[in-house]
């Protein structure tokens, strides 16, 4: 273990923990000192991947990034803007060597593929980024100017939250897996405990050196719990404050269910659109809010589950401010995730708890093809393993692209009151991802091999608050990667 003055971090099969405490700059410090040598990493990826992918710089993107939202961040977020100013110098007092611009886009790095259409008109619309970045976009110079189209709002995740006779205990037990290209998601394995002078204490997944957990589980000190999948196909955007502030302002303050919908949704930009799921620990109630930027649902239920899948259940949201869904479409992974999510609730119905959300998580069964069959399709995504035989849409995704679940979380009431989670980093089975076998089997993605590491099997991790002990766990039936919740045929 290291331990510095207002935190400490180790690690533990695959994950690194960190414990932060104390006012904002205070554990930013903290965080950026303990996760340096992660950070450093982070910005050599990025530097590869954001000009992989759009074709600007990660220089250009701490500029625009940091001047759109810097100052929104520094106003209406003051105590965040300290705490990532402490993040950049600590981090650079072991060498990161990274600017407040720096700091400010990676923690909006979440927000970037949604606001990465609209660029062209926010430069030039900008007296100062168009100054200097003007002349990179061709168009009258208005807020007409036409946006780029980059296609690169991932539909990301796999999650349910469930109670009363849906689970063994009838409270609370929520689940949620990340799926993210290998390449941008291999940071994504921290865990970290933070312990604020003022509002809640909380526990969350994160990248390193972020302010909110980008990935989204969050278990804080008031009894809730909170994750989300994104809404796939989303296409609209306005410039307010960021979700990475809005979301931790959730964690840290909110004392309702009420509190967490009116936090979200105060200057909503769109910015990482998502179906939330929340869990209130204290009442027994679970709230599912699909944010999309102008149309907001909520529902709430003591008795019931909610299920993440992609798509919004909201007309509005799915019809007016998302295109191409794939909502009621099984070749797609939105619409086989809609139907096998409802299957396993119905099919463990009375049973759910920690255990059955592991491996409903691990969960391999293809509903278009009626088999177990590890793919784009399944709750346990493997994009890595598809080769899209049956797309519907020619690019998205690509065959055997090196995406899918990179983690598996699930938390019950039991847990959530020790401010815990059991989680496992790595496929959701718990199968290895090699990086120089995958890629001697598909040499169409050796310009990735300097950037995309192993991911080894590893085991389920119990995490819990107060630095509680990190203890292994596993299936009761004792295996890695069960798929006996397949559907009766």
């Amino acid at each position: 273990m290291t331990s510095i003055k207002n935190g400490s971090r180790s690690e533990t099969n695959g994950w690194i923990r960190i414990n932060i405490r104390g006012g904002p700059y205070d554990r930013g410090y903290a965080n950026g000192y303990l996760v340096s040598a992660e950070i450093k990493d982070a910005f050599r990826i990025l530097d590869f991947s954001l000009m992989d992918t759009y074709g600007f710089s990660r220089e250009f993107f701490s500029e625009v990034i940091s001047e759109l939202y810097g100052t929104k961040i520094k106003n209406n977020y003051p105590e965040y803007y300290e705490e990532m100013r402490g993040i950049k110098e600590g981090a650079n007092a072991r060498g990161a060597k990274i600017s407040m611009d720096d700091i400010v886009m990676w923690n909006c790095n979440y927000s970037i593929p949604y606001i990465a259409d609209y660029i062209p008109g926010l430069v030039v619309n900008n007296e100062k980024l168009n100054k200097k970045f003007g002349h990179m976009f061709v168009g009258d110079k208005t807020s007409e100017v036409k946006t780029i189209d980059y296609g690169m709002k991932m539909d990301k995740c796999t999650g349910f939250i469930a109670v009363g006779d849906f689970t063994k205990d009838g409270k609370i037990v929520c689940a949620h897996n990340t799926f993210d290209f290998f390449v941008e998601a291999q940071f994504c394995n921290i865990v970290v405990e933070v312990k604020p002078t003022k509002g809640h204490s909380f526990i969350m997944q994160s990248p390193p050196g972020h302010i909110a957990s980008g990935t989204d589980y969050f278990v804080n000190s008031n009894g809730l719990i909170c994750t989300e999948t994104t809404l796939g196909g989303f296409n609209v955007f306005e410039l307010n404050d960021p979700i990475c502030c809005r979301i931790r302002n959730v964690v840290q303050y909110a004392n309702s269910l009420d509190d967490c919908v009116d936090m979200l949704t105060k200057n909503n930009g769109g910015d990482y659109a998502n179906s939330w799921l929340f869990g209130d620990t204290k009442t027994n109630t679970i709230m599912r809010v699909e944010l999309g930027l102008k149309y907001v649902k909520v529902e709430k239920k003591k008795n019931g589950y909610f299920v993440g899948f992609n798509g919004a259940t909201d007309d509005r949201i799915r019809n007016i401010e998302c295109k191409n869904t794939g909502f009621d479409d099984i070749r797609r992974h939105q619409g086989a995730r809609r139907v096998r999510l409802t299957q396993l609730m119905k099919e463990h119905k009375g049973k759910i708890d920690i255990d059955i959300g592991q491996r409903i998580l691990a969960d391999h069964y293809d509903v278009y093809l009626n088999r177990v069959n590890p793919s784009s399709r399944t709750c346990c995504s493997h994009y890595e393993m598809d080769n899209r035989e049956y797309m519907s849409q020619a690019d998205r995704p690509k065959p055997f692209q090196p995406l899918g679940a990179i983690d598996g979380i699930v938390t019950d009431t039991t847990l959530a009151k020790k401010m815990g989670f059991s989680g496992r980093w790595g496929s959701s089975c718990g199968a290895a991802f090699i990086a120089k076998d995958f890629l001697k089997a598909h040499p169409q993605w050796d310009h990735l091999e300097p950037y995309m590491p192993d991911r080894l099997s590893q085991p389920w991790t119990i995490f819990t608050g107060k630095r509680g002990k990190q203890k292994r766990s596993r299936n009761k039936s004792g295996k890695i990667g069960n798929n006996s919740t397949r559907r009766k045929r």
